[in-house]
């Protein structure tokens, strides 16, 4: 008996030594909805899921990607926010929330961006699909494109807002959604709308308030983007951010809005009680070169991140893998050598330390002045 006690205090032991990088917590609260995933902004990361493969309508957090189209235009220089939009009848037609665009009525890409994130105006984002791709038609078949091209498997839009009523197959999944919200996140623009509370368009006349009460609740809270309609019942994209750590908590079909905000939060207090996010860009290193114009090459190691257990931050060890030395040429950004990332006997991952500049072979009109420098400096004997 004691040989045996003895046996499984050393397999714990064993164990304990070699912690996964990312810990095994599990979320066991009740899910008071038909979907739902926490994703890691940074690293893609699920840390939980609850049927996030499930087609379901997504009600205006299908904006998402109508954001994600229009601030693509915006980066590859298409459209600018201070560009004026002018109305069409169709876009001034929409029903459910809107700012009630008049056709006609010229609006800023600014003021309309402003609208949707904010108001989840409907008017407002079937105005920016027109203006970025001529028609609604055009744009929700982009917005598919870019769904597929996303790897969002369990997508089909059928319009730029999420309205039931002219929609009979518009639906995505809480996976697919995280996935699109990444991505739109990855343009930092959209924050200094998604955390506004309340503001105006036209010149202060009409006011706009978030639906998004996770941003008065939440600590931490960045956004994303809400949604319901009589089909979804309460949907939300809600993301937030502490010491680092920005999550994405996708609700889909809960049955009233408190309980998709309650869930929302829960889930992401259990991110941030669990997870941590671990970077590194490896600090500056030189290294000797031979036959360069210059005798050393700095070099900078490319950013790594990984997401991993809370308390496993300062477990985390770098270890880095040079030459003693490397011949000219050398251009920048070439791979000189790597560091991988260890928890334990946990590889996290590796990343590439480069050539933080060129340097060029030395060659007879280069050695020729160096050693015409040193022979009339050099010290009679």
């Amino acid at each position: 008996m004691k040989k045996i006690l003895v046996l499984l205090l050393a397999v714990l032991i064993v164990c304990s030594l070699y912690t996964p990088s990312v810990c095994a917590a599990e979320f066991t609260d009740p899910v008071s909805a038909a979907s739902a995933v926490l994703m890691d902004a940074e690293t893609g990361k699920i840390l939980f899921e609850y049927n996030a493969d499930a087609a379901l309508p997504p009600a205006s957090v299908t904006k998402v990607m109508t954001l994600l189209l229009v601030f693509e235009a915006i980066a590859e220089g298409k459209i600018a926010l201070s560009d004026m939009v002018s109305t069409s009848e169709h876009a001034a037609s929409m029903g459910g929330t809107q700012i009630y665009l008049e056709p006609g009525e010229q609006m800023s890409v600014d003021e309309l961006i402003k609208s949707v994130v904010v108001s989840s105006a409907n008017d407002a984002a079937t105005a920016l699909a027109e203006f970025v791709c001529g028609s609604e038609g055009s744009f929700v078949s982009k917005m598919n494109e870019r769904a597929r091209e996303l790897g969002m498997a369990n997508t089909h839009f059928e319009n730029t807002n999420g309205l039931d009523d002219t929609a009979e197959n518009h639906v995505t999944s809480a996976r697919d959604i995280a996935i699109m919200s990444r991505e739109l996140m990855k343009h930092e623009k959209i924050f200094d709308y998604t955390m506004i509370w309340m503001d105006t368009v036209r010149g202060g006349t009409f006011g706009l308030s978030n639906t998004n009460r996770l941003l008065r609740t939440y600590s931490g809270c960045t956004g994303l983007k809400t949604g319901s309609t009589a089909k979804a019942k309460f949907c939300i994209s809600a993301t937030a951010e502490r010491n680092g750590l920005h999550l994405i908590a996708v609700i889909m079909g809960s049955p009233t809005r408190d309980e998709r905000n309650a869930l929302a939060a829960k889930l992401l207090d259990f991110g941030f009680a669990n997870y941590a996010l671990f970077s590194d860009d490896g600090g500056a290193k030189e290294i000797t070169v031979r036959g360069g114009v210059k005798n050393t090459l700095s070099l900078k190691c490319k950013s790594f991140s990984a997401l991993v257990g809370k308390g496993d931050i300062s477990k985390i060890e770098a270890v880095c893998e040079l030459p003693e030395n490397v011949s000219a040429p050398i251009k920048e950004g070439d791979k000189i050598g790597t560091v991988t990332y260890k928890n334990g006997s946990t590889v996290l991952g590796k990343a590439d330390i480069v050539a933080a500049e060129s340097v060029e072979k030395i060659g007879f009109f280069t050695l020729f002045p160096r050693i015409l420098r040193w022979m009339l400096c050099a010290p009679e004997i």
